[in-house]
């Protein structure tokens, strides 16, 4: 049986969250709410409280600071995410890990399949997850399908670092945390990824942690 807060239409809910102010609180792993899965979206926002609450969300990752943000991160099962990238790295970084910069782009109602068979692996950290990154092999290049939040359809190809962004929030709209498909052996806090792990590519961690890249 659900809690009474489980039982509030989705729209009041968001009435409440935005009532607080922005940013966010961001919900960190063990809430259920980013086990659960989330309800598609049909109109469950109208559309003046969707605009603020995909704004509230804009504000939030930037405020974190992130490159995406799913709507289950802030307590809302309901099928949005954000993304926005603006790629400040290093070339040699950006070159190994095909990051690029992205604009603001909403995704509403979002599902990916791969494109061809190759993997990449890089570690990967999450809002919800603070403090700690893990090697996470992901689909190289990915179609990506849903609409944007004006309700117009989406379908693109992402390929390199824009492709495991769209991945890792498509993943928390279905109940999935990035450590649900991480190497184990490759978990290291922020500390240790800054004074050791900091190279492009996660080749000498897995020599030294001992796990295998794809």
């Amino acid at each position: 049986m659900g809690t009474p807060s489980d039982r509030v239409p989705l729209a009041e809910r968001v009435e409440e969250l935005l009532a607080d102010g922005v940013p966010l609180t961001i919900v960190a792993a063990g809430d259920p709410v980013l086990r659960r899965g989330t309800e598609p979206y049909d109109g469950q926002l109208e559309p003046a409280l969707l605009a603020r609450f995909v704004e509230a969300l804009r504000v939030t990752m930037r405020a974190a600071p992130g490159v995406g943000l799913a709507a289950p991160q802030v307590g809302v099962p309901l099928r949005i995410a954000v993304i926005e990238d603006p790629a400040p790295v290093p070339e040699e970084v950006a070159l190994a890990r095909g990051r690029v910069p992205q604009p603001f782009r909403v995704l509403v109602n979002p599902a990916y399949e791969p494109v061809g068979g190759t993997r990449a692996a890089f570690f990967e950290g999450c809002l919800s997850v603070p403090g700690w990154q893990a090697v996470v092999a992901r689909h190289a290049e990915v179609r990506l399908t849903g609409q944007d939040e004006h309700g117009r359809a989406l379908d693109e190809v992402f390929s390199g670092w824009p492709a495991r962004i769209v991945q890792h929030e498509t993943d928390h709209l279905d109940g999935v945390l990035y450590l649900d498909r991480a190497e184990p052996r490759s978990l290291s806090s922020n500390l240790a990824m800054a004074e050791r792990w900091a190279q492009p590519t996660p080749e000498e961690a897995a020599r030294a942690l001992g796990f295998e890249l794809p």
